[in-house]
């Protein structure tokens, strides 16, 4: 029998901007970098909810400084509240954050260091390239946070016993998940959220887990 080949996964992103010149520079690059895309644009923190809800997006890029209706003013406080609640209720869906001011974000650390999906943050600031590098690296479900937000080396002792396993035992990250009673996919956050602490990103030249069992041996986290 005849069996149709399933047809790729189209992304959809919202985009969330109160400034309308900023909303539609950000669309437009993304359209030109990922042509096949359905992109939502938003403008407040209701709007940016239901076109959530209602789309199912693979990434949200949103801008911290936004209103929470056409009512209301614009602030940093609605644009944090908006991504606690999205955390919350979509806890594996990709983030960017897009701000000049990134430094409020340390009162979502709780929130963000158990998210499930990618969540990176680009300096408004930048050129858009510097954005484009961040949706990459957040649909891939790379985390990258502020400064602030790794000054001290932070780690779990869960974190811990799986760089120990995959280096003292070499364990791939299904034995891993069996040894420590969770699943694979806990695993390949742990490794997200140690990547993000020790400074580890994407980078073509080198091989991700090596460079950071390197760096976990060179901070004593491991043996």
């Amino acid at each position: 029998m005849y069996q149709s080949e399933s047809k790729p996964h189209k992304l959809k992103f919202v985009v969330v901007d109160d400034q309308e010149l900023a909303l539609y520079a950000t669309i437009n690059v993304l359209k030109q970098n990922y042509s096949d895309a359905d992109i939502f644009p938003a403008t407040t923190s209701d709007e940016a909810l239901l076109l959530v809800a209602n789309n199912n997006p693979d990434l949200a890029v949103v801008d911290l400084c936004i209103p929470e209706n056409t009512k209301h003013s614009s602030q940093t406080d609605t644009g944090i509240q908006l991504l606690k609640k999205l955390m919350q209720q979509y806890p594996s869906l990709n983030i960017v954050v897009q701000s000049a001011y990134p430094r409020s974000l340390v009162r979502l650390k709780p929130v963000i260091s158990t998210h499930q999906g990618g969540f990176t943050v680009a300096d408004k600031s930048l050129p858009m390239n510097e954005m484009l590098v961040k949706v990459d690296w957040a649909l891939k479900g790379v985390f990258y946070t502020p400064q602030e937000m790794r000054s001290g080396l932070e780690v779990k002792p869960e974190w811990l016993e799986m760089l120990r396993l995959a280096s003292n035992e070499e364990l791939t990250d299904k034995a891993i998940a069996q040894r420590m009673n969770i699943a694979e996919g806990t695993v390949r956050h742990y490794w997200k959220k140690i990547q993000d602490a020790l400074g580890v990103y994407p980078d073509a030249a080198k091989n991700l887990r090596i460079h950071t069992l390197n760096l976990a041996k060179e901070k004593g986290l491991i043996g």
